[in-house]
């Protein structure tokens, strides 16, 4: 029997945490990808090789800052994006409920009348 992808998810982020719980030095394991990420952007900086290893390393830690900060904009724009399409997915769904209570004949729900007065 095929797993669905919710319990392919699971079974992923259960590997993953049985992983984690038995590294005993996280910071070695990570220290490759580190690496490489930084070499990104060394070669970003300086494709050719020329500067000296200072500069290149002063210039790849602002070019890293960059990427991080073009992500954190991204993100802001997107959280911003969502929420005005919830608002607007919320208004719409008032406007329908009160459309469907006028087209049913019901009071509406700010028609003035408090609790449960007739």
């Amino acid at each position: 029997m095929a797993i669905t992808p919710t319990e392919r998810s699971l079974r992923a982020e259960i590997a993953a945490h049985t992983s984690w719980a038995n590294t005993p030095n996280r910071s070695a394991r990570t220290a490759p990808a580190r690496k490489a990420a930084l070499a990104r952007f060394e070669k970003q900086v300086d494709p050719d090789g020329k500067l000296s290893d200072a500069e290149r390393t002063r210039r790849a830690e602002s070019a890293r800052k960059a990427y991080f900060k073009k992500l954190a904009l991204k993100s802001a724009v997107a959280r911003r994006k969502a929420k005005e399409l919830t608002d607007v997915a919320a208004i719409a769904e008032r406007e329908l409920e009160q459309q469907n209570h006028d087209d049913l004949g019901l009071p509406s729900s700010d028609d003035g009348k408090v609790g449960g007065e007739v």
